[in-house]
């Protein structure tokens, strides 16, 4: 930091610049401005698109109901300087410097929101009608093929894959999903939670095939292991995502083991003066007792305001504000919303209210009688109740909570 910037003095004479001009980036400058942080604020994205949100991408952008999903921020207003279509090579923190194609970029305050990546399939890149869905651009180069109803393979059934599905059908495509494991969301829930998820894909007219693996995509065609050829007009390959961050090789940054940065409980990372927010790092949950990374929305949305508190409380001397949400996102998919809150992987309990065979039902994960996730099929009540009994900790009976003609919030011990 050079002597000038520390002459101006406080929050207000330092300049913040974020890397990621998604959900993330936009929500760390906007919560900068909201809590009253008055320095300069560049926000620096590799796309040229005014900044967007990506839920859309999957849906009405898809299926032409809308042209884009850019958000709704007057940034000249907000006095935040919006850097687009550059691409940053790396950073120096002892210098207090980005590397971009455009040249160096002095900070005072890095915020990284660079987001995920999706996970290419190996051996699939440059095959002509092989498409990932992360970008506009991907959205964009979509649409058509769906207008011309071709014949789809999508790879993998978690939440993309499914979400892809049911727009291809919409769109009145023949779709059939091929997936390595032998349910849907084998990643994400556990077996006797997805299991019912598979007639989903049946109802909709999807053909799902599972212990299937990709052995490897032709000009018009997917070849699997059991030499089964799956005639595809477009193949939408939806295996996962990894924190983009390839471009911190070499800044002293921490990273873990799936690329995440590795930040603390205030998302600070492990060099001076740069924070970490969203897909791309990872932190540590004291309500869960373990790091948790986090690929979804509300994580994108909830951290920046902490992470802007932090940079303005720093220069005031304040205490830090700590960054432990309960996670939530949500899917539609075949006709259902589908809701979860959590983290489950330390459940001692599993309990199920209604029958998984109708339109409503919802999966409650208990340790030591506390709820500590919940999954709900079309009762967004549930959710809503359940969330707040989780940020509470609130000892459950589970015999009143395993009826579901009664509402969560009274199924307490």
């Amino acid at each position: 930091m050079s002597e000038q910037t520390q002459q101006e003095g406080g929050a207000s004479g330092r300049r913040v610049v974020v890397v990621g001009a998604g959900m993330a980036g936009v929500q760390t400058a906007v919560a900068l401005r909201e809590q009253g942080f008055t320095g300069p604020v560049t926000l620096i994205g590799a796309e040229p698109h005014q900044p967007y949100d990506r839920p859309p991408l999957s849906k009405a952008v898809l299926l032409g109901k809308a042209e884009g999903s850019a958000f709704d921020v007057d940034f000249e207003s907000l006095g935040i300087e919006l850097r687009l279509g550059r691409e940053v090579l790396g950073v120096r923190p002892a210098d207090h410097e980005l590397d971009t194609e455009a040249g160096p970029v002095p900070y005072d305050v890095l915020v990284l929101a660079t987001g995920a990546e999706p996970i290419a399939l190996p051996g699939a890149r440059g095959v002509p009608g092989v498409h990932l869905l992360r970008t506009l651009d991907d959205a964009e180069r979509l649409r058509p093929v769906l207008a011309r109803q071709h014949d789809i393979v999508v790879v993998g059934a978690g939440w993309i894959g499914a979400e892809f599905a049911t727009a291809a059908r919409e769109a009145g495509c023949a779709v059939t999903v091929v997936e390595a494991a032998d349910r849907p969301l084998a990643g994400a829930l556990p077996a006797e939670v997805a299991a019912p998820m598979a007639s989903w894909y049946a109802d909709a007219g999807v053909l799902l095939r599972t212990h299937a693996r990709v052995e490897r995509v032709e000009p018009g065609a997917v070849l699997l292991h059991d030499g089964s050829r799956l005639p595809a007009g477009a193949v939408v390959v939806g295996i996962g995502a990894r924190p983009a961050t390839d471009w911190l090789a070499g800044s002293g940054i921490t990273l873990g083991t799936n690329g995440d940065v590795v930040a603390d409980d205030r998302l600070r990372t492990s060099v001076p003066d740069v924070y970490a927010v969203g897909d791309c790092a990872s932190f540590p949950s004291g309500r869960y007792g373990e790091r948790l990374l986090v690929h979804h929305w509300d994580n994108a949305l909830q951290g920046p305001r902490t992470v802007a508190a932090n940079i303005i409380g720093e220069a005031a001397g304040e205490p830090a504000a700590v960054y432990d949400p309960v996670p939530y996102f949500w899917s539609e998919q075949f006709g259902r919303f589908v809701q979860y809150a959590g983290h489950h992987a330390s459940a001692d309990t599993t309990l199920w209210r209604g029958e998984t065979s109708g339109p409503a039902w919802t999966v409650c994960w208990l340790r030591e009688s506390r709820l500590v996730a919940l999954l709900a099929v079309g009762r967004p009540r549930d959710l809503a109740q359940g969330r707040r009994l989780i940020e509470a900790g609130t000892p459950m009976d589970p015999e009143l909570l395993t009826d579901p003609a009664r509402p969560l919030k009274a199924a307490t011990a």
